[in-house]
């Protein structure tokens, strides 16, 4: 049998490259959409912690719809990993804030003026996390009626049960008495603390033994506020640090915004039932 000759040099032409680190990451796109405006040395520092916290958020709404998901199948397990890998990012996105800290007022002085009508109040994946956590504010969807896509998803949140309304239905189905008032609402209104919700979150706590899934539920919750309240506060007193209480990019208020957002609670009976114990 005559054998068939190879032409090394060219049996693998057609072969793609393996994938690298860069490709799979897309890394010359991602590093390459820092495009500074003023010239000035810190201006990357600015975009850089901005774009990192919105990678952050995108994880955040992420692991909340999915653990939204699985508590309304009554799986809770998977959706206390994704709840508390939450307050862990939100440990790194008070991290940034330290970092943004390290601008002074006059490096910021410098930069402001190529900022335009920016302004992180604008962002709309921020206001999507406060949605599902419960946060309901009809008033900030206009903002975003420039982008269409944007403003459609931001008014289908408005619309969905936030994470704490499934965790409410969860109660009633495991027996607790909650109020049809909670159960079945207009989702778009802003939530309202109900003593008989207190009191079932009550009744979880003092018996943690026979409903220690619920409890660890709760415990997950509580913590996941905690967190979200110090980045709160970092925020504020960073912004506070640099500009002081001018006001904020954008028409914003700046700190006097910050300091009351810190009055909100996503999960008010949690920390109210506390005092009751």
């Amino acid at each position: 049998m005559k054998k068939t000759s190879v032409d090394l040099s060219t049996e693998n032409i057609h072969q793609a490259p393996p994938m690298s680190y860069g490709d799979y990451l897309g890394l010359g796109d991602l590093l390459s959409c820092q495009h500074a405006r003023s010239g000035e040395h810190d201006e990357l520092l600015f975009i850089i912690i901005h774009q990192s916290s919105e990678l952050w958020m995108k994880l955040c709404l992420h692991e909340l719809a999915a653990a939204r998901d699985q508590i309304r199948r009554d799986d809770l397990g998977p959706a206390f990993k994704m709840i508390a890998r939450v307050a862990r990012i939100q440990a790194q996105l008070i991290q940034g804030w330290d970092v943004l800290s390290t601008m002074t007022p006059a490096d910021y002085s410098r930069l402001r003026p190529h900022l335009g009508q920016s302004s992180g109040f604008q962002s709309w994946q921020y206001r999507l996390l406060e949605f599902m956590l419960g946060n309901k504010n009809a008033g900030m969807i206009p903002v975003h009626q420039g982008d269409p896509a944007t403003h459609e998803r931001l008014l289908a949140a408005l619309g969905e049960p936030s994470l704490y309304d499934e965790c409410l239905a969860l109660l009633a189905r495991r027996g607790f008495t909650i109020p049809q008032s909670h159960l079945s609402r207009d989702w778009r209104e802003p939530y309202r603390s109900d003593k008989a919700v207190e009191a079932a979150w009550a009744t979880v706590y003092r018996d943690t033994a026979t409903h220690w899934e619920l409890y660890e539920l709760a415990e997950k919750l509580v913590d996941l506020e905690y967190r979200f309240q110090q980045w709160r506060f970092s925020h504020m007193k960073t912004v506070e640090r640099i500009i002081g209480y001018k006001q904020g990019t954008g028409g914003s208020a700046g700190v006097s915004y910050l300091v009351k957002a810190l009055d909100l609670s996503f999960f008010p009976e949690l920390l109210s039932l506390r005092t009751a114990l």
